[in-house]
């Protein structure tokens, strides 16, 4: 099948019409629309539902297009080895993971701590959990870094490291001058939530249940820096991994809440698509400079979840 064809649905499909699928990619709409035709044609049924301007896919075009993507891939690693140029690795982050952690492993990537034939043009993206998953099992993503929450899926994975999670808030607090503080306690308080699932998961592994039924919350979505700035300015609590709080722990801007009960550490899980091709060998050394990096190193290792 003619690949100008799946790639013209695929940017239809990223870009909601053909006319912005056309502009995308530097054609005419109507040289669009007759790779379009020509692909249901070739499958034998429709892939796009179109309406006015849109466009929307069909039963059949939702099922092709995580096939459409693998295949578009596979022909840019077709293309590279041909050419002798470095594999592309993609690789997603949820937010608080890219804002503090991630990027010293991929520079010691780049640097060559991976050893020979490690070397990879890299794309990093970096968003909410579901932003990263709903990407990853797109297909437009080869390996994502997340904290887990154990869920397991059939892609291959492997526990890369360990944090902390730290209840933060402004020094201005109420509950900021306090030797200890009991779950009870907090929820006469507000919460600031980016992810409800991911706070939720903390909050169970840490007390047992999740506290978050009974609290007062305010979502934040999108920016980590926002949720820090408005606890910093006396807004709410917020549950977060110590590495995406760390800087503002250090300047004073939060503090962290001495809890009654111990912390638990929550691990950071790699998850990635098999059949890579060349760029399995860069995808192993990164794993590898991840476990290097654990930023609780003491931690028992586990082995591979997935």
């Amino acid at each position: 099948m003619d690949s100008r064809y799946l790639r013209a649905f695929v940017a239809v499909a990223d870009h909601g019409g053909i006319s912005a699928a056309a502009q995308r990619l530097g054609y005419a709409q109507s040289s669009v629309s007759a790779q379009l035709k020509r692909l249901e044609a070739d499958l034998g049924t429709g892939v796009l539902l179109r309406a006015g301007r849109g466009a929307t896919l069909t039963e059949a075009g939702q099922r092709l297009l995580p096939f459409a993507r693998e295949a578009l891939e596979l022909e840019q690693r077709l293309r590279r080895a041909t050419l002798g140029e470095r594999p592309r690795l993609r690789i997603g982050s949820q937010e608080s993971l890219a804002h503090a952690w991630l990027p010293e492993v991929l520079a010691a990537l780049e640097y060559g701590a991976g050893g020979a034939g490690s070397s990879a043009d890299v794309e990093l993206v970096a968003g909410s959990r579901a932003q990263v998953d709903r990407a990853f099992h797109a297909g437009e993503l080869d390996v994502v870094f997340r904290y887990d929450d154990n869920e397991r899926t059939l892609d291959p994975s492997t526990v890369v490291g360990h944090d902390r999670t730290v209840l933060a808030a402004s020094p201005r607090h109420p509950l900021a001058g306090l030797e200890s503080v009991t779950p009870d306690q907090l929820l006469a308080y507000e919460f600031l939530v980016a992810e409800p699932n991911c706070t939720s998961q903390m909050l169970v592994d840490r007390f047992g249940r999740d506290l978050l039924l009974d609290a007062q919350l305010s979502m934040v979505t999108g920016s980590l820096s926002a949720l820090l700035r408005l606890a910093g300015h006396g807004r709410g609590l917020a549950l977060l991994p110590q590495l995406s709080v760390a800087r503002e722990l250090a300047a004073g801007e939060l503090v962290e809440l001495r809890l009654s009960e111990p912390a638990r550490p929550v691990s950071i899980v790699a998850q990635w698509h098999p059949r890579l091709g060349l760029a399995e060998r860069p995808l192993h050394a990164l794993l590898d400079l991840a476990r290097r990096a654990d930023p609780l190193p003491d931690v028992a290792p586990r082995a591979e979840v997935g």
